[in-house]
C-alpha cells in the first residue's frame, strides 16, 4: 500500500494521507458495484487496502449521499481534489491494478462500473 501511495501522491501531486483516503474511497466504491469478486481479488492483493477502505467510509452525510460514481466525486472534491487531480489517481490506480490482477480481470472491473471506463 505504501508504494501505491507514493506512487499516487507524486503522479497526482497530493499529501498521502490525501491518497490514501482517495483508494479507500475508491476502493470501497468498486467493491460496492459490479463485478464484486474481480475487485475483492484485487483489494486482496494490495496490503492495507482493508483498513483504507474502512477508514474512508465515514458517516453521517457520507452515507446519505450514496455510493454512484457521482456521489464518489463529491467526496473526493471535498477531500480538497481537483477533477484532475481525480482523473490522475483514478487512472494511476487503474494502471496499478491492471499490473496486480492482469488485464483480464481489470477489463471486467472496468467494464462492470458504470462510468468507469472514462478514466480507462
Amino acid at each position: 500500500m505504501d508504494e501505491l501511495i507514493g506512487q499516487l501522491a507524486a503522479k497526482a501531486g497530493i499529501d498521502r494521507s490525501v491518497a490514501e483516503k482517495t483508494v479507500g474511497i475508491i476502493l470501497g466504491f468498486l467493491r460496492s458495484t459490479r463485478p464484486s469478486d474481480k475487485v475483492q481479488a484485487l483489494i486482496n492483493q494490495i496490503p492495507g487496502a482493508e483498513a483504507a477502505i474502512a477508514a474512508s467510509n465515514g458517516g453521517g452525510l457520507a452515507r446519505l449521499m450514496g455510493n454512484s460514481l457521482m456521489a464518489v466525486g463529491t467526496k473526493l472534491i471535498g477531500l480538497g481534489l481537483s477533477i484532475t487531480e481525480i482523473q490522475t489517481v483514478v487512472r494511476e490506480l487503474l494502471r496499478f491494478g491492471h499490473d496486480i490482477i492482469g488485464a483480464d480481470q481489470m477489463g471486467e472491473i472496468i467494464a462492470g462500473t458504470p462510468g468507469l471506463s472514462q478514466f480507462a
